[in-house]
């Protein structure tokens, strides 16, 4: 007789939380990754090489972002068809899946490398900035297939009910990062090249572990002779293409913010944008971190047709979010300058400049964790469509407009009330979305 597993269980507040809790904790730490690169970047190099690390972002997030529309796409596939107790043909797609990821990887790997110098050479950036550009993502790409692994094993050790030791695995490698980039950068001298070999290495720990994990076959889900059927990657790219679209445009927003910022105030300004992003994305990913957690969750209860559980656990996930809004906000406003003089001394320009800033954008997230949670829900009820107009409304469509429109109007502090008024307007789409919808799923 088979193990009950957790999806049989009571949807209660507690029960969520032991889904939900490893997998906040988890993104927390891997929002650390880029993190604690920045810090060590810009107190033991300066903030002309932190400024690197935000231009080179955009080509990062290009690179992997085939990867997670595989990842959440195909985790919502594959659960969906755990629900529906087709067990054997869901590991023989995860299978599949996880081998068209390799794939993805060694291409992207070579398109990155030949793209990076025509890309930053015409940014006209200082010699040095760009230099610090091409060296710090040349030694990223080296990592493109495990990182790529690391994305998918994330989220289906998850569904496998094993999001405690998707913890340790970030966990262990945020710590090995944080190791290894003062190792790297402070003592063998390797300067920025360091910090993205240390973040590679970082992410690595989850890829390796995640290898021996799905080769055991008492694991949930875990390696089978995969069968080839496009129609599943088809479903998965067309399912997840909203976490595609949200990767990709995030890069052309980020692209906007350091051109306008240049144009504005020039190279301090990146830095300053720098700042502002590792604050956004941390608090960010406790609402990623959540909608992961019960993904799998809405997904199996959509597969067994159980509207019962699926009601009850968007109602529960609705309030969570609520909480943390409220206590992301209220912490963000009480420590912008602790947080700031982190990364930037006071008597730095960029540390004037990251307060005023970050002071501004905090006011987004009373409304990010919604539009989070609302995108993640549709792809988790295989609606990859309307969770693909949420995502690019939110992360490209708005966030153009408010760019536009509002550093015409304000100058600078236009800059930074772009995130809060896009991320707004991005909250009323997804409630008209979540009660135009209701009734066909019933929750």
């Amino acid at each position: 007789m088979e193990k009950t597993n957790a999806y049989e269980k009571p949807v209660t507040l507690k029960n969520i939380l032991k889904f939900a809790v490893p997998t906040i904790a988890m993104t927390v730490f891997m929002s650390f990754y880029t993190m604690v690169d920045g810090l060590f970047v810009s107190n033991l190099i300066g903030t002309h090489a932190l400024s690197a690390i935000n231009l080179t972002a955009p080509i990062i997030q290009f690179v992997t972002a085939i990867s997670t529309m595989l990842a959440t796409g195909g985790s919502a596939v594959i659960m969906k068809k755990m629900g529906e107790h087709k067990t054997d043909e869901a590991r023989e797609d995860f299978t599949f899946l996880i081998l068209v990821n390799v794939v993805v990887g060694i291409v992207m790997c070579a398109v990155g490398y030949l793209a990076m110098d025509p890309i930053f050479s015409g940014m006209n950036l200082s010699a040095d900035v760009e230099g610090y550009c091409v060296t710090y993502l040349g030694g990223y790409l080296i990592f493109t297939v495990p990182i790529l692994l690391m994305n998918n094993f994330t989220l289906y050790m998850i569904a496998s009910e094993k999001a405690n030791l998707s913890l340790i695995c970030s966990v262990a490698g945020g710590i090995l990062n944080m190791v290894l980039d003062y190792v790297f950068i402070a003592g063998a001298g390797m300067g920025i090249r360091g910090a993205a070999v240390a973040t590679g290495l970082g992410y690595s720990v989850t890829a390796v572990v995640g290898l021996f994990v799905f080769c055991q076959k008492k694991s949930l889900l875990h390696f089978q002779k995969p069968v080839l059927r496009f129609q599943v990657l088809a479903a998965a790219a067309t399912n997840g293409c909203s976490e595609m679209a949200t990767a990709l445009v995030t890069g052309i927003i980020t692209m906007m913010f350091n051109w306008t910022m240049l144009h504005y105030v020039g190279e301090d300004g990146v830095a300053a944008v720098t700042i502002i992003m590792y604050v956004l994305m941390f608090a960010s990913s406790l609402y990623t971190g959540y909608s992961y957690g019960v993904a799998p969750m809405l997904s199996f209860y959509y597969g067994e047709r159980n509207q019962e559980k699926l009601k009850k656990l968007v109602v529960l996930s609705l309030k969570v979010i609520a909480v943390i809004s409220v206590v992301t906000v209220v912490v963000s406003f009480l420590l912008t300058r602790p947080l700031v003089s982190v990364f930037a001394r006071p008597d730095n320009p960029v540390y004037d400049l990251a307060v005023t800033g970050n002071r501004i954008c905090t006011i987004a997230l009373f409304f990010i964790g919604y539009n989070i949670f609302a995108s993640g829900m549709f792809t988790a009820l295989s609606n990859g469509i309307i969770s693909a107009v949420l995502a690019f409304s939110r992360s490209f469509v708005f966030m153009l407009v408010t760019m536009l429109v509002l550093p015409l109007l304000l100058g600078v502090n236009g800059i930074w009330l772009a995130t809060p008024a896009a991320e707004l307007m991005a909250l009323a789409l997804s409630v008209f979305m979540f009660l135009k919808y209701r009734r066909r799923y019933g929750y």
